[in-house]
């Protein structure tokens, strides 16, 4: 007779093991949503010392940002730059690398798009649309593709080198815009020639909102299926885990740094493209709006997964979307998202140490199940 008792355990421990993956990787969702509730316990707070209700703001920003289709397309339209500027922190941090410098390569990505445009400006848009995207992200790839030559070459904190060169960027822009690339027509905000209609980029089909946020929602799937599905992504998922073990093994570690910096300023620089050819029409001071800085929070908040970064670049460019709103119905400044938003950072980071505390989570609790 044939024996069927010995595949049993194997069954019995089937459930056991999808359920410690599932319980596992739960982890990563639920500390980030409990941080982002702890820093609107304590901005509500902060509401509360000044004499405002947290009730009223929240229901403003919701009415602001997502309570009418008109709401959904103001915040639609601000969700583009930070899926990108998000991308941006979020490719390099696989690597261990905490790159905060997007900003600059959004805005030197914008005055790269900006003059090629001014350049360009009697060719047909089928032509011109994709030398002006290539030359912005070919300007912000080499920016913050520098901050990973400088980390493996020299051993230069990429923190420090990419915020530093993030002040670079903003100055070199601001020269840039009001001298040699200056429209002289343009008096009293000084910008490049402002692009024709034929290299301006239009909007989705029934949205009033720009191509730039479906070319953003692509490339955080390719960003996902780049780390999760191919050699490079777990090469660089294994040199951020251990860089001098992944040496050993003959990684190489050296192109994996400055090529992931480089492909997350690419997307960073592309969004300054759309910023001029969808939004301003030329470049200008408005491209250094903090798209940059926003997209540090939610990678982080992401945990750098590109395909949370969606959700994420939603929520927040909703509360970006409803600042105006708050300042007028409340009194209250225009920087209080900033406020919100700092809040939530801090409670980030400091959920940081909670993983791997919780026994809930722990491997060690479903060894003996």
């Amino acid at each position: 007779m044939t024996d069927h008792s010995a595949p049993a355990p194997l069954v019995a421990a089937a459930p056991n093991g999808m359920l410690r993956i599932l319980t596992r990787r739960s982890e990563a969702v639920i500390l980030p949503l409990a941080a982002l509730l702890v820093g609107f316990g304590v901005f509500s707070i902060f509401l509360l010392l000044q004499g405002k209700s947290p009730i009223e703001f929240f229901s403003l920003t919701y009415k602001a940002g997502f309570g009418t289709a008109f709401s959904w397309q103001n915040t639609l339209s601000r969700t583009a730059p930070l899926l990108f500027a998000a991308l941006c922190v979020a490719l390099p941090a696989r690597l261990g690398l905490v790159v905060i410098g997007g900003e600059g390569a959004i805005v030197l990505g914008g005055v790269a798009a900006g003059a090629m445009g001014a350049l360009l400006a009697t060719s047909p848009g089928a032509m011109a649309l994709p030398i002006m995207a290539a030359s912005a992200m070919i300007i912000g790839g080499l920016w913050i593709g520098a901050v990973g030559a400088l980390r493996y070459v020299r051993g230069v904190n990429e923190t420090i080198a990419s915020l530093l060169l993030a002040y670079i960027a903003i100055a070199l822009m601001n020269h840039l815009v009001e001298g040699p690339l200056r429209d002289p027509a343009s008096l009293n905000k000084p910008s490049t020639a402002p692009l024709p209609d034929t290299l301006r980029v239009g909007d989705l089909p029934g949205w009033e909102v720009h191509w730039g946020l479906a070319f953003g929602l692509l490339c955080c799937v390719l960003a996902w299926v780049l780390i999760e599905k191919t050699t490079w992504g777990f090469a660089a998922r294994i040199a951020g885990g251990n860089m001098r073990a992944a040496q050993v093994q003959g990684l190489p570690v050296g192109w994996l740094i400055i090529g992931f910096t480089a492909l997350g300023g690419a997307l960073a620089g592309l969004a300054g493209f759309f910023e001029v050819a969808a939004v301003h029409g030329s470049a200008n001071a408005s491209l250094a709006t903090g798209y940059g800085y926003t997209g540090i929070l939610i990678a982080f908040l992401a945990r750098h997964n590109p395909l949370a970064i969606i959700p994420v670049a939603i929520l927040l460019a909703g509360f970006e979307a409803s600042s105006g709103l708050i300042q007028r119905r409340m009194g209250l400044p225009d920087a209080t998202t900033l406020v919100l938003q700092g809040f939530v950072f801090i409670s980030i980071l400091m959920s940081d140490t909670l993983y791997g505390r919780f026994k809930m989570f722990a491997p060690e609790r479903w060894r003996s199940a």
